[in-house]
């Protein structure tokens, strides 16, 4: 699988976290990759696409801090669960992943956000991002 393709899988996965509880993430997550075609997925990326998982999960609550800091006037619950899925990827990557550039992270996010989020999802992705990649 590419980057990209990774990190959709990835989103995918932080969309999830939206609609089901801590307890109930496992079972989700182990469902998730028991539905993926073998030729499909290998195992390095299997493991790959987990372990940020899980990394991202460990910071949730510091990553929900930094968008809340960021997104003047919007309380994260009103933000779109998608959106708020792709800020959350984005996040961790300008701050937590050493091998992603900064801007490689953001734009990635805004074509995420192109690709799963509303009309305006980029515009809004990208704002957040920008605004924590300069503080």
């Amino acid at each position: 699988m590419t980057r990209r393709e990774l990190r959709e899988e990835i989103f995918k996965l932080l969309f999830m976290v939206e609609f089901y509880s801590k307890e109930e993430m496992a079972e989700q997550v182990k469902s998730y990759f028991e539905d993926f075609p073998e030729k499909e997925i290998s195992e390095k990326d299997h493991a790959y696409i987990e372990e940020k998982y899980e990394n991202i999960c460990a910071v949730l609550p510091e990553i929900d801090e930094k968008i809340a800091g960021a997104a003047k006037g919007w309380k994260l619950e009103r933000i779109g669960k998608s959106d708020l899925s792709i800020l959350r990827l984005g996040v961790y990557e300008m701050l937590y992943d050493d091998d992603i550039p900064v801007g490689v992270a953001i734009n990635e996010a805004v074509e995420l956000a192109k690709s799963f989020g509303e009309n305006e999802s980029a515009s809004f992705i990208n704002g957040i991002l920008g605004k924590l990649a300069r503080q």
